[in-house]
């Protein structure tokens, strides 16, 4: 027997709105059922994983995320990184080196630490650096 990852959840004040900024970072609509206001949404991926946002009544509580996505774009990792900022994210922390290698920390809306990796083709160019244990 195993277990199959089926969605990552997000606590959030807004669960709409922080759904809607997820769905312009992914590229995937939020479900046809959610709506401003719910206390829920989501996002089905094409991999069958979901985003999953929670409304909760308190925020976030630590400055550090325990578990955060690492992001690998399917184009240059700093179009993205621009792309990423004009949809609202912020930059925690510029990690890339000068090699090229590297990754940049963001936080959504709310807080939630995420990075942004080089793109595949960006890794197999060059030499790969680590953000948390996942190929940078």
């Amino acid at each position: 027997m195993r277990s199959t990852l089926f969605n990552v959840a997000f606590d959030c004040v807004d669960a709409y709105e922080l759904a809607q900024f997820w769905s312009k970072v992914v590229g995937h609509p939020l479900n046809d059922d959610d709506f401003p206001g719910e206390s829920t949404a989501a996002i089905a991926l094409p991999t069958g994983l979901h985003l999953y946002f929670a409304q909760v009544p308190e925020p976030k509580a630590a400055h550090k995320n325990r578990v955060h996505l690492c992001l690998q774009p399917d184009g240059p990792r700093d179009a993205e990184v621009e792309r990423l900022r004009a949809a609202g994210a912020t930059v925690a922390a510029d990690r890339r080196n000068p090699d090229g290698t590297g990754w940049v920390v963001f936080t959504d809306p709310e807080g939630n630490e995420f990075c942004v990796l080089r793109s595949a083709a960006e890794r197999a160019a060059g030499e790969s650096a680590t953000c948390d244990g996942a190929a940078g």
